[in-house]
């Protein structure tokens, strides 16, 4: 019998890739990671993808979240939290752990688990341990789900101050001096390890500056003058991390540079500098996302300065083999050297942060910035490469 004749069935169109946005989490960066998922929630392109924003509270358990960037947001100083965004106290979220499978499940006690359908690729927006750091990275991988950003390694090495030290060293670029102080050192021998930090003042000199090894946003880091102030930085750093890093102070210009995968490889941004803050001993959590510090962009440097500075920036995505995106940092030293300090592979991602600004001077718009790095993470395949 012939068809030729007979009604057809409409085509369907073909389904927008799913992106599932993952913030909030474990680490003491939660609230800032809630603030950057608004700001991705409200730039990202709705007639291009869907969007599945999903919450993981302070106690690790993944919420579904409403779709409401606007509440999202810092208000009298106090940063948002996924508890306050959660849909139910109890119900949680379910990723695939079969590669074949990319369908995502909420379960709430008692009642019928609902499926939430396929993800395509997951933007994490974590900052910090238990998400930036490569955990969440290996479970992705497990499922075999694409994701925004750097992979296990690299993100593991981007999060541990020391390691990253390490890896840039070996490929031959300017670290400042530091010390390690591993919770080990502080068991066996608290006397011994507190004699290490003194050694190392008695080297470099006053001020150090005491952080946690693996935690970002300059939180738990302390400026320390003199002696009188060690032990209570060494505490507060041990309340965020229980390794240690203690740096000597560098004196010079603050210089960062945004790293983004392009089509054709890793691009510079234009750089920006960091001014003293006049408020703050130095560019901390507060000046950065309570008072909102201006940096300045693009950094008033020679063009042989920014040429150097990108260079380098360039060279540190690639030593750590990150992928997708990466702000580094840098001192510009009074003898015209620039010394990375770290690099951050998921860095503060709001519209006011130093990443977004520094790609805006370069040409690209945040919604567009937002884009490249779906499209980056969704060109890319799970697994080793």
């Amino acid at each position: 019998m012939s068809t030729e004749n007979l009604p057809q069935s409409p085509e369907q169109p073909p389904r927008k890739p799913r992106v599932a946005v993952v913030f909030g989490g474990r680490s003491s960066e939660h609230g800032i990671s809630v603030v950057t998922a608004g700001a991705v929630l409200k730039a990202i392109d709705r007639t291009k993808y869907d969007v599945l924003p999903i919450g993981i509270t302070q106690d690790g358990r993944w919420a579904l979240t409403a779709d409401e960037p606007e509440r999202m947001a810092i208000v009298d100083r106090r940063p948002p939290s996924v508890d306050a965004l959660a849909e139910s106290d109890e119900g949680g979220v379910i990723l695939p752990v079969d590669p074949a499978n990319r369908e995502v499940v909420y379960s709430e006690p008692g009642s019928v688990p609902k499926a939430l359908g396929e993800v395509d690729v997951v933007f994490p927006v974590l900052h910090g341990p238990y998400g930036e750091d490569g955990t969440l990275q290996g479970l992705l991988e497990l499922s075999g789900v694409p994701y925004v950003g750097s992979g296990v390694l690299s993100s593991a090495v981007g999060q541990d101050k020391e390691y990253m030290k390490r890896v840039f060293t070996s490929f031959g670029l300017g670290v400042g001096p530091y010390v390690v102080v591993r919770p080990r050192e502080w068991e066996r021998d608290e006397t011994a390890a507190r004699k290490k930090i003194m050694d190392f003042a008695g080297e470099h000199g006053w001020p150090l500056f005491v952080k946690p090894a693996r935690a970002g946003s300059s939180i738990g880091i302390t400026k320390v003058d003199d002696l009188s102030g060690l032990d209570e930085a060494i505490a507060e750093a041990q309340r965020h991390d229980p390794k240690i890093l203690v740096e000597a102070a560098l004196r010079g210009r603050e210089i960062e540079c945004g790293v983004l995968e392009f089509e054709d490889g890793p691009r510079a941004s234009a750089p920006a500098e960091i001014p003293t803050p006049e408020a703050h001993a130095y560019y901390d959590f507060e000046a950065k996302y309570i008072d909102s510090t201006p940096g300045i962009v693009p950094a008033p440097l020679t063009p042989e300065e920014t040429a150097e500075v990108q260079r380098l920036a360039v060279d540190a995505f690639e030593a750590a083999s990150c992928e997708g995106l990466v702000r580094a940092d840098f001192f510009l030293t009074e003898d015209g050297e620039f010394v990375i300090n770290e690099i951050n592979t998921m860095p503060g991602f709001t519209p006011i942060s130093m990443y977004p600004q520094m790609w805006q001077a370069s040409g690209v718009s945040y919604p567009e910035l937002v884009d490249r790095l779906v499209q980056a993470a969704l060109r890319r395949s799970t697994g080793l490469r």
